[in-house]
């Protein structure tokens, strides 16, 4: 009886040894495994201020451009912390619903690094035109990438964002519903497209005429839009217009937009300019074709979803009327 139960008790220390010894080689197969997918996700994006690699999908990301947070929210990314929009509080009115519990790290122009390091981001993502001085600063924080600017085509940037965060499939299904709405877009549109579009925007002190270099002048053009012969120009605008050019805002339709921060001024210079008898005297303006539109959406926001939000103001202006 005893050398029976000594037999089991050797058993069974031998079953424990065994099955110890198994779950090792498993759990050295598991490190092995995530070892390797660690791997897998090392991916290197080449950007403005040379080139970064990233590890894994990042999760916590710092944006530092306007047109860049709406492109993370449209590729389902919300961020950890973003620059503030231009006009809002803090978010255009726009993204608001979908920021409320972002982190403000400053503006474009002026960045607080410690709100950014503080977050502890996986990824940050900025542009060389506003923010080169400080990239060595953080990159040190975490990798960053880098446009190289923000005027006109945001489709490219937008590219660049989808790599970054290692989102480029659905990055490409965005693009490929955008670039299908202009082309049905433009089927519909049809004559309508020979309409000369001219765009004026307002600010505190300044006038400017808009030409095809901008964000709205893009879209246009990719829908097909005839412009005024002096706005039909690959540069992004005339700056600091007097009133003896608004003869050279006049188009078969207008469109002006005003950047209004707060102190009414930019409001203020709209309405005296719209009152004034040679812009009553523009052929839009005596066809009753001069539209107000938003500031934010033609012009400041710059990213995918402003870009959405103005074709269904094409559609308004130009389809449903």
């Amino acid at each position: 009886m005893k050398l029976r139960s000594l037999l089991s008790l050797l058993l069974i220390a031998s079953l424990l040894l065994l099955a110890a010894c198994g779950n090792k080689e498993e759990d050295k197969d598991t490190s092995a495994s995530k070892d390797d997918k660690k791997k897998e996700e090392t991916y290197t994006v080449e950007h403005a201020m040379g080139t970064t690699e990233i590890e894994g999908t990042p999760e916590k990301v710092v944006i530092l451009t306007n047109e860049g947070t709406e492109a993370l929210l449209e590729l389902g990314v919300t961020p950890a912390g973003a620059v503030q929009s231009w006009t809002g509080d803090p978010w255009y009115d726009h993204i608001a619903d979908d920021m409320k519990d972002v982190e403000v790290v400053g503006t474009e122009s002026e960045l607080n690094i410690e709100a950014i390091a503080k977050l502890q981001p996986d990824l940050i993502i900025g542009t060389k035109l506003r923010q080169e001085e400080q990239y060595n600063q953080l990159k040190e924080i975490a990798p960053t990438v880098m446009s190289e600017t923000l005027k006109g085509n945001w489709k490219e940037n937008f590219e660049l964002y989808s790599k970054a965060l290692n989102k480029e499939e659905e990055g490409k299904k965005v693009m490929a519903e955008y670039d299908q709405r202009i082309e049905d877009m433009k089927g519909k549109l049809g004559d309508k497209l020979n309409q000369k579009v001219s765009m004026v925007r307002f600010l505190a002190g300044d006038v400017r005429i808009y030409h095809k270099d901008s964000f709205s002048g893009v879209i246009l053009e990719q829908l097909g839009f005839a412009r005024p012969e002096g706005q039909d120009v690959d540069d992004f605008a005339e700056k600091g217009v007097t009133k003896e050019r608004i003869p050279a805002m006049d188009g078969d339709v207008l469109f002006y937009f005003t950047y209004e921060t707060g102190d009414g001024e930019a409001n203020k210079l709209a309405e005296e300019w719209i009152n004034d008898p040679l812009f009553k005297n523009l052929e839009a303006a005596k066809a009753g074709n001069v539209h107000e539109v938003s500031d934010a959406i033609w012009n400041t926001a710059g990213g995918v979803i402003a870009a959405n939000k103005m074709l269904d103001d094409i559609e308004k202006f130009f389809l449903e009327q």
